[in-house]
């Protein structure tokens, strides 16, 4: 099997660390590695299949001999630096907002348009990690149904935010049981034991940033302009897998049995559904998990033609890492 020389932007970060762990789980056919990161970052080694490789400073020039770029370090630097990867000849997965929107930029979810990677033109978008469970449960009923309309809620991990803020959660928890004063740093408001009804920033229609990419994000990768959604994104006090309260409305009736049989078929769904046991899904199942969880399907009763769920997924893996990886493995056709 042809082995392919990966870089890795961002490698010290979150989601960095686990482009490792899955690229090594998956078996990816890497030849070479390199990792790549800030000057802060210069003195740090990463396990790799059993080896220690040093972390390099992102240059312009770090690209020489690299085949697949996989970047999670953030827009600017994906500005700055990505374009040179291209030039070098990479093909780069995003991992960040950079190109999302960018109508020559194909935003990909695998399991929902993987047609769209033979168009790319160097780079490939990573959508947002709320988008990609999301998408992935509702796809298989959109191509049967039609979808026109989603309401979505999310509730969101902390480790959505960064590093940082997985420790901001621990150390509030901390005080706050001690009877101590929590003293928000990262946050601006205490996240222990609290929600915050605010993901990025706001927006002059009142919604924000996060909100947004979830409508025109979903729009791109079902390929539909007409799709109607309205977003609202909390982060809560969870360090791993976000949550969303689902309601769809279709353009055919479809019932809650019909929506479980499409989504236990449907490629990496699992449906974890069985109220009168208590059976499904929560943040704390799906850590650690390749899969999107789907539970609580039932009618809504409010509109016709309305379906109810609940979405959980490891924002890390399948929001972020696994996507990427899944890009890549069908960029070379494994």
């Amino acid at each position: 099997m042809k082995k392919y020389s990966v870089a890795i932007v961002g490698a010290t970060g979150a989601v960095g660390n686990c482009f490792l762990r899955i690229l090594e789980e998956r078996n990816f056919p890497v030849g070479r590695i390199r990792l790549l990161a800030s000057e802060r970052s210069v003195s740090k080694k990463l396990r790799f299949k059993g080896r220690l490789t040093p972390v390099e400073v992102l240059q312009n020039d770090s690209f020489d001999g690299i085949d697949i770029v996989l970047s999670s370090a953030g827009a600017a630097r994906s500005i700055e630096f990505l374009p040179c990867a291209v030039k070098a000849g990479a093909v780069c997965v995003d991992n960040t907002s950079a190109f999302r929107m960018d109508p020559g930029v194909p935003l990909v979810v695998p399991e929902v348009n993987s047609q769209k990677i033979r168009t790319h033109k160097g780079i490939i978008a990573n959508p947002n990690c709320s988008t990609i469970q999301m998408v992935v449960a509702l796809w298989p009923i959109h191509k049967v149904a039609r979808i026109r309309r989603i309401v979505v809620s999310t509730y969101q991990s902390v480790s959505g935010a960064g590093q940082k803020k997985i420790q901001e959660l621990f150390e509030q928890s901390k005080d706050f049981l001690s009877k101590k004063k929590v003293v928000p740093k990262e946050f601006p408001f205490q996240i222990a034991f609290n929600l915050i009804p605010q993901i990025d920033v706001f927006l002059d229609n009142g919604y924000t940033k996060e909100e947004m990419k979830m409508v025109n994000e979903t729009r791109k990768i079902m390929g539909d302009d007409s799709i109607a959604v309205n977003a609202t994104c909390i982060r809560v006090p969870v360090f791993f897998a976000h949550s969303e309260s689902v309601s769809i409305e279709t353009e055919r009736a479809i019932t809650p049995s019909e929506v479980r049989r499409i989504l236990k078929t449907a490629p990496g769904v699992v449906v974890v559904d069985d109220p009168s046991r208590q059976r499904y899904p929560m943040p704390i199942d799906a850590e650690g998990r390749d899969e999107v969880f789907v539970g609580r399907i039932r009618r809504d009763e409010s509109v016709k033609n309305g379906i109810s769920m609940w979405v959980v997924a490891d924002n890390i893996r399948k929001g972020a890492a696994l996507n990427a990886i899944q890009i890549a493995e069908r960029l070379i056709g494994k």
